[in-house]
């Protein structure tokens, strides 16, 4: 069996795909709309020492595989990338092909892994892990993100709008959720590069705190709000939310951050966010989640070396169930999938545009790791295999909530 013809059993392409492959042998319709092509005999190496998806994806890192045409419908097309599906034919002559060619182990490390150390989230660890994925560079994120520097779900008031508005219309929702008004306090915890922190005080005349554990997200946050001459009202801070001594605030809103919390974690986490709040504040908590707390769920090999070290998805379920038990009473809980494979697909095109600095920036397999990244999730929201839920909680003053009768946003 030629090689091409290997790749495209192995990972039940099922005439659906192209492959090439550097021996001259070629497999699948000549007119694929997306085509594999093996360009290194290091790219089976990969494959022996990493079965799966962590081993495509170091092959593809390190350019030993490239696929023509699509990425995000190169996921749709092949589905679920799970070599041990394999038929014991395929795999008998994969084993043979390699031993046949000594190539059992790659030859050195797979490069941008990131292998944090100590304790699972641990402050020192945590803080190893959120570098790792975004002190990447600030002008690379200018190129992906676009001017909001938004790098959270979107929501698009409607089909045609674009990415601005989108992340505009979300910081507005989680201000609307949380009952933002004049003379409030918000505290936003995992702020990113400030913009709900800014958004708050500018539109809402909040006084608002953001608080990161990245120090390149900080240091341009804190830029932007002095160049948007809202320093007096608006602070972003590179700190622990443990470390954090403030309380008494009026709001929290949580943005993307509960996946770098750890399940373990989380009744401690809602139990600090309940004691900095006011009584009558509330609580927005806006992260990525499994589908249901009994789907089950366990980071693939490529995020979890590439992208989130150390990331956790729990179940809105149970979300809720940890605020409700930290103290919140819920009030209000939405999906919104579809919004972020629209976010992704947005990000997809933004790198594109600006694929050839990118790779001046931050060389070509950091560049090559962020494109495979974002087409997979917006794969994965397509297809349900992970959902967006903001959750909308309250600290009761007695029995009371001080929320409206019906919803106002």
């Amino acid at each position: 069996m030629q090689l091409a013809e290997l790749f495209s059993r192995a990972l039940s392409a099922d005439d659906l795909i192209g492959f090439v492959a550097y021996d001259g042998s070629r497999s699948g319709p000549p007119d694929a709309e997306v085509t594999i092509e093996i360009r290194s005999p290091f790219a089976l190496s990969h494959l022996a020492s990493a079965p799966g998806e962590l081993g495509l994806a170091r092959a593809f890192v390190s350019g030993h595989i490239e696929v023509h045409g699509d990425l995000h419908r190169m996921f749709h097309l092949l589905g679920d990338l799970d070599l041990g599906k394999m038929d014991r034919g395929t795999k008998a002559r994969l084993l043979g092909l390699l031993v046949q060619r000594r190539l059992w182990w790659p030859v050195g490390p797979p490069p941008q892994e990131a292998r944090p150390r100590g304790w699972r989230h641990s402050k020192g660890r945590d803080a190893q892990a959120i570098s790792h994925h975004y002190d990447v560079s600030n002008t690379f994120y200018e190129w992906v993100l676009g001017p909001s520097m938004a790098y959270t779900c979107a929501v698009y008031p409607t089909a045609e709008s674009t990415l601005e508005q989108a992340q505009y219309a979300k910081h507005d929702l989680v201000a609307r959720k949380l009952g933002l008004d004049e003379g409030m306090r918000l505290l936003d915890v995992g702020c990113g590069w400030g913009g709900m922190v800014m958004h708050a005080a500018e539109h809402y005349g909040v006084k608002a705190l953001g608080v990161t554990l990245s120090r390149a997200q900080a240091e341009w946050a804190q830029k932007a709000i002095v160049e948007r001459g809202l320093q007096d009202v608006a602070e972003v801070r590179f700190c622990d939310y443990r470390d954090l001594a403030e309380t008494g605030f009026d709001a929290i809103s949580s943005i993307g951050l509960t996946e770098h919390i750890g399940a373990g974690n989380l009744p401690s986490y809602f139990d600090s966010l309940y004691s900095k709040l006011r009584t009558g504040g509330r609580l927005l908590n806006h992260c990525i989640t499994r589908p249901s707390d009994d789907h089950p769920f366990k980071a693939g090999g490529f995020i979890s070396r590439y992208i989130f070290p150390d990331g956790e998805l729990e179940g809105p379920g149970f979300l809720m169930s940890s605020m409700n038990r930290a103290g919140f009473e819920i009030r209000h809980s939405e999906n919104l999938r579809e919004h972020y494979a629209m976010t992704l697909d947005a990000w997809c095109a933004n790198l594109d545009e600006h694929w050839d600095e990118a790779v001046r920036e931050v060389g070509l397999p950091k560049a090559r790791i962020w494109r495979l990244y974002l087409a997979g999730c917006q794969w994965g929201f397509d297809i349900n295999n992970v959902q967006l839920h903001q959750i909308l909680g309250v600290k009761l003053d007695g029995t009371s909530s001080h929320m409206p009768l019906r919803p106002t946003w």
